[in-house]
Parts: C-alpha cells; sequence; structure tokens
C-alpha cells in the first residue's frame, strides 16, 4: 500500500469497508418491503445506541442482522416471530453479542483495572 493511499484511508476510513457497506446496501434493497423496512429500522437503533471502535465491527453486525432478516424472509417467517413482541428488546439482545469493540467495554476494563490497581496498592501499603 502506498504511502498516499494509507494516509488516504486514515483520514477517511477504509476503502474496503466503505465497498463493503454500499454491498450491504444494495443487499438489504432487495428485501421485500416489511422486511426491509425492519431492516432499516433495526439498523438505524443499533447505530444511534452502539458506540463501535471499528468499521469492520460495525460491518459484521450489519452483515449478521441482514443474514437473520433475509433467512426469515426466504422462509416466510414473519417479522414478529423473529424479533419478538419488543424490537427494542431484540436490538438491545442482538446488539449484546458485538460488546467486543466498543468503547464502554473498553473503558469498564480501563476501570476495573484502574481499581484493582489501587485495591493492590492500598492492602499493600496497609501491610506495610
Amino acid at each position: 500500500m502506498t504511502e498516499k493511499k494509507k494516509w488516504f484511508e486514515w483520514v477517511t476510513g477504509s476503502l474496503e469497508e466503505k465497498k463493503q457497506y454500499r454491498e450491504h446496501q444494495e443487499r438489504v434493497k432487495q428485501l421485500p418491503a416489511g422486511y426491509r423496512e425492519t431492516q432499516k429500522a433495526l439498523e438505524r437503533y443499533l447505530l444511534y445506541r452502539g458506540g463501535h471502535g471499528s468499521g469492520q465491527e460495525l460491518l459484521r453486525m450489519m452483515t449478521d442482522l441482514a443474514d437473520l432478516i433475509e433467512g426469515a424472509a426466504a422462509d416466510g417467517t414473519a417479522i414478529a416471530e423473529v424479533i419478538g413482541e419488543d424490537p427494542a428488546e431484540f436490538a438491545e439482545e442482538f446488539l449484546a453479542n458485538y460488546t467486543d469493540s466498543q468503547w464502554i467495554t473498553k473503558e469498564q476494563d480501563r476501570l476495573r483495572k484502574a481499581v484493582a490497581e489501587a485495591t493492590t496498592s492500598q492492602a499493600e501499603g496497609a501491610e506495610s
């Protein structure tokens, strides 16, 4: 990869991810109407709610969701059977599978580490 391309992707994001996202959008357009609107509504919620740390993780999540919705459409499974009574609850449970790269997960780990170190320091100080 040339330095110019590296710089450009650093500024704008991965060109490959952009290509994959456009392909994903085309795939969603092919879904039957009710499934398509459900997919778009869930994506919108997940984007606003997410706090994703990487574009690749976001793409994986959107692709997995499209696989699920596309499979339901192909099988003739009703949307309500797939997502249940509460779409927000479904979205939260779905999102829980993609927490590795979320910024909040990193901050939670950082908090745990800081408190553990402080607790260790305090315990060592009390023993002296």
